[in-house]
């Protein structure tokens, strides 16, 4: 059997001075599989999303992608297969131009000349800025530089896409086109999220995550129908949204 693209295990994690911010995650995404990673502050989206990678490496539990375990020896290759996109561009976009920017990773991982060329214009392609390769992010708007933060994890090819917020902040039609562009892509996707459409637009299926334990999990339909689950863990469809309409 094909194993999981992401399995975890008995993950537990406290913070410098005991915070639990994570109580015992087990969890499996098959590939090609894209979820929702929902709940309210505090809950541990962040925390968990940031042991997908080792960013954060578990007090107790265990980490595995496409059945490799992570692990000191294994870390280099896991953060080749796993990319976060985090929320804030800014930690993702700081070099003088775009292009460059997105070059960085797979540089850093050993990718050089027409290989590396070939790997930014893909991954510019895909989120339809070829055309503003020269520019600087710093002189790009809020969706472009958005798009443009993917682009420097798409670059480096990676197995499991791990997105913190990705429409926060982001105006109507620029939240659109992140929207399509994550449609197109083939990676398996957890997406961390506070934009419940978001989420019945982009995802099959649903976690709950409150208070470091997964709460919920279940087709996207079926989690945000059930308004006594969003209300018990202070999560709310805008006004007006039904359910399937997208």
């Amino acid at each position: 059997m094909t194993a999981p693209a992401i399995r975890v295990s008995g993950l537990h994690y406290a913070y410098p001075g005991g915070h639990e911010a994570l109580g015992g995650i087990d969890l499996e995404v098959a590939a090609g599989e894209r979820v929702a990673l929902l709940g309210p502050n505090g809950a541990g989206k962040t925390t968990l999303m940031l042991h997908l990678n080792g960013v954060l490496t578990a007090l107790q539990g265990s980490v595995e992608i496409g059945g490799t375990m992570l692990s000191r020896n294994t870390l280099r290759d896991i953060r080749r297969r796993v990319g976060l996109v985090f929320q804030d561009p800014d930690d993702q976009l700081f070099m003088p131009t775009l292009a460059q920017d997105v070059a960085f990773g797979p540089a850093n991982f050993g990718i050089r000349g027409a290989e590396l060329e070939a790997r930014v214009a893909r991954a510019l392609e895909v989120v339809s800025m070829t055309e503003l390769a020269a520019r600087s992010p710093a002189h790009m708007s809020g969706g472009q530089r958005r798009r443009a933060a993917l682009a420097t994890v798409l670059a480096c090819e990676p197995e499991v896409l791990v997105l913190d917020e990705p429409s926060a902040n982001l105006d109507p039609v620029a939240r659109r086109e992140l929207a399509e562009t994550l449609s197109g892509l083939d990676a398996t996707m957890v997406i961390v999220t506070h934009d419940l459409p978001y989420a019945a637009q982009l995802c099959q299926r649903a976690i709950v995550m409150d208070h470091g334990v997964i709460v919920a999990d279940g087709t996207t339909a079926d989690v945000l129908s059930d308004a006594d689950l969003l209300a018990a863990h202070r999560l709310e469809l805008p006004w007006g949204f039904a359910v399937g309409s997208g």
